[in-house]
């Protein structure tokens, strides 16, 4: 009889297959829910509602050092961004340059979550701004926050205002309250903002060119951040240990799978010269892999920034996040 596991993955290409039953665990009948990151992380870290899922990096490690033992790591890392583009900054507030993010007022749903840890880190090691140089208004409130559900308190030397229930980054931003945003989600089950301010006349992305950016910085660094890991409960893994290699075999393949239907779609664009015939090697190298060695210096980077901004009270050592068996991998 095959072991009974629920899981829950948000919606994308990599997870798309395991969500649909395309792809299956070997000995495993998976049971999934599709959900928002966003609530998906608070339910977990705040009730462990789900065997098996996807979890927030910097969450994770916070919780591991508070010694939260319920739950064991896989290295499957389904997302990843360039998230100092994703920062929105008011056109009125004197922010020209990343450097001008001294001394600031900032918005951000959680000032754990990983897409605000790595555009802290960011920031401070490629423009010299430090996290204690910023001044923050969180959105989210303790009941429906990751740092809610982890016990957090402001880091030595940080600001970190908590915004009230009527609150919202999108009207302060736009009021003034703000000048900038690490980072804007819209309405979630956790997050209250709603305005489009992408879109809006009075806000801009922080880089002119939000891709231009990430191109450099992928140049400089080789690095491309990840922020969801995965994570599958302890007591499951102490009674089956097996279940973490055929987990990571279930989640590569369907990994393999977008790999293969995304060159599958670019092949008429070079068939129809619409992409220089060079581009092939490139669009045949996936960006997006799984496991410790082709990630190392996302992770130790991503556990760096987390104890120097304060959030972890160590720097953690990856063996202490992920499972034995998964360290070769």
């Amino acid at each position: 009889m095959k072991l009974q596991l629920s899981i829950a993955l948000s919606s994308n290409p990599r997870t798309r297959p395991i969500l649909d039953g395309e792809v299956t665990a070997d000995g495993i009948n998976l049971i999934p829910t599709e959900l928002h990151p966003s609530e998906m992380f608070w339910r977990q870290l705040r009730f462990a509602d789900f065997d098996v899922s996807e979890l927030s990096l910097s969450s994770y490690m916070i919780a591991k050092a508070k010694g939260d033992e319920r739950w064991v790591g896989l290295p499957v890392f389904t997302t990843r961004h360039f998230f100092q583009t994703w920062i929105l900054v008011h056109r009125g507030a004197g922010i020209e340059t990343p450097a001008d993010m001294k001394g600031k007022r900032v918005g951000v749903p959680d000032y754990q979550q990983t897409a605000a840890l790595w555009s802290r880190g960011i920031l401070e090691d490629e423009w010299g701004v430090a996290p204690k140089e910023m001044e923050y208004w969180m959105e989210r409130i303790p009941s429906l926050s990751h740092g809610g559900a982890t016990g957090f308190k402001s880091p030595p030397g940080v600001t970190v205002h908590q915004m009230q229930p009527q609150q919202r980054i999108d009207a302060m931003l736009l009021a003034g309250e703000l000048d900038a945003t690490l980072l804007y989600l819209g309405p979630t089950f956790v997050d209250r903002s709603s305005t489009d301010l992408w879109n809006h006349a009075d806000i801009r992305p922080l880089f002119p060119d939000p891709i231009a950016e990430g191109a450099r910085y992928y140049r400089k660094t080789g690095m491309f951040p990840v922020n969801h890991g995965m994570v599958i409960r302890k007591e499951v893994v102490d009674r089956h240990p097996w279940v973490v290699l055929n987990l990571f075999k279930a989640m590569q393949r369907a990994n393999d799978i977008a790999n293969q239907q995304r060159v599958e779609h670019l092949e008429y664009h070079l068939a129809a010269g619409l992409l220089a015939p060079d581009a092939r090697d490139a669009l045949h190298t996936p960006l997006v892999r799984y496991g410790i060695k082709a990630n190392r210096k996302e992770l130790e980077t991503a556990a760096r920034y987390s104890c120097q901004q304060g959030l972890t009270p160590r720097l953690m050592a990856l063996e202490e996040l992920f499972a034995p068996s998964a360290m070769d991998l």
